[in-house]
Parts: C-alpha cells; sequence; structure tokens
C-alpha cells in the first residue's frame, strides 16, 4: 500500500508538471537577465518578429554581460498564426501569470492599422506594462499599436514608410518622422521594421552593451553592423 501511494504521488507531480505554461520550465528567468516580451498575436509578420528575437537571444552567448531572456507572449496559449503561415506557441499568455517585462518589443502584425486597435484588453495590458518597462521597441507598424494605447504622446516615432501618411492620419497629434530607419526617444525605440528590425535590434544591444558586443552580435549573424553608417535618430535627453 504504501508504494502504492509514493507511485500516485509521484504520477500527480508529472501531470502539473505537464499543465505547466508552454516552454515554461526551459526559460531561465534568473535576476541577472533582461526579461524580453514579444508581443505576438495572429498575423505577426515573421520578419518584425524573429530579426530582434535573434540579436537578443544571441546575447545569452556572450560572457561578462546582463544577457536577455526572450519569450513570447499572447492573449492565450494557443497557436498563433504569423501573416506568413508560420504557426507559434506562446510562452505565455497575459491572462495568465508571466515574467514582469524589462523590454517590451511589438513586432507588426497583419491587423496593426484596424481590427487590432479595438483590441482593448490587449491595448490596456501594453499601456501598463510598456509604462513600467525600461525599453519598448516596435517595428513597422507596431508603433500604431503604442500610439493608440497613447504611449507615444510627446515621443518622436515613426513607422513603415508606405503606412506614414496613415499613421500621420490617424494620430495627427505625434510628432512622426520620415525617412528614418529608427528613431530612440526616451525608453521608446520605433523602427521601420523588414530587414531594418535587425538594426534596430542591434542599436539597442549597443546602446546597452557597447559597441564591441554589438559587432559581435552581429558578426555571429553576418551582419555588417556600424551604427555610424545608419540614418536613425536619438533624442538627446
Amino acid at each position: 500500500m504504501k508504494a502504492l501511494c509514493v507511485f500516485l504521488f509521484y504520477v500527480v507531480l508529472l501531470f502539473m508538471a505537464c499543465k505547466a505554461e508552454p516552454n515554461q520550465m526551459n526559460k531561465d528567468l534568473s535576476s541577472d537577465r533582461y526579461n524580453v516580451a514579444f508581443l505576438i498575436m495572429d498575423g505577426v509578420y515573421n520578419t518584425e518578429l524573429t530579426a530582434p528575437y535573434d540579436i537578443f537571444q544571441h546575447t545569452q552567448y556572450r560572457d561578462g554581460i546582463k544577457a536577455m531572456n526572450v519569450y513570447t507572449i499572447a492573449q492565450s496559449l494557443d497557436p498563433v498564426r504569423s501573416f506568413e503561415g508560420l504557426k507559434i506557441l506562446p510562452d505565455y499568455s497575459y491572462k495568465g501569470n508571466y515574467p514582469k517585462p524589462d523590454i517590451l518589443v511589438v513586432p507588426s502584425a497583419e491587423h496593426h492599422l484596424d481590427s487590432d486597435l479595438d483590441n482593448h484588453e490587449m491595448i490596456n495590458w501594453l499601456r501598463k506594462e510598456a509604462m513600467e518597462a525600461e525599453y519598448v521597441t516596435s517595428h513597422c507598424d507596431g508603433a500604431f499599436v503604442l500610439a493608440k494605447a497613447g504611449l507615444l504622446n510627446g515621443i518622436a516615432s515613426t513607422t513603415f514608410p508606405s503606412d506614414i501618411g496613415a499613421y500621420k492620419q490617424m494620430f495627427p497629434a505625434l510628432d512622426v518622422r520620415d525617412s528614418i530607419l529608427f528613431v530612440h526617444d526616451g525608453k521608446f525605440i520605433t523602427s521601420v521594421g523588414g530587414a531594418r528590425s535587425f538594426e534596430a535590434a542591434l542599436y539597442l544591444c549597443e546602446h546597452l552593451y557597447g559597441k564591441k558586443i554589438a559587432k559581435r552580435l552581429a558578426e555571429g549573424l553576418v551582419i555588417d553592423w556600424d551604427l555610424q553608417t545608419l540614418n536613425y535618430l536619438k533624442i538627446e535627453d
């Protein structure tokens, strides 16, 4: 009987472990890392998600720095399908328990100019977490979501080049910058997106870790990196 009780005890423990949120047990949530949350939803664009994700994840292979613990977060734990058809299993739901993000990343998604802006639960969550995060970055039309949350009032920002007109029309009071790769103003970094998402992510790494680390991260992904050659804007404090 005692052996049976022990067996049933371990069965219960195994069941509880299997009910944990996907991938959560594999995440290093030590306090000596930046927690970096990627907000994803159906229609997220591959490049705006994977470019900064790759850059930030590779900080874990550099010694002597406060590396980044990257994870995805969505409305639920159901699979998210990207615009290009990639299925992604979110690490966390913002309706449940999740690591508090030090850095919040908003990749672009298919409906960031329309229906996503009516998702009040998501917008409210984003507003709260962005206000508490150390840095917030958007790529391509992710800026529309930040603007809808009221986070870019008084902040210089940019977005996908062909959507600049719609951005100005939808948010006429914003300080919108055109013909520039990315803008860093305060805690916010907004990027034109696409392949330039790599550069905006590398910029944040150079800002946090210095030129040498950023260059090594770029070399690991076979990217030519020289911040001095880029057309970007940093608003000085």
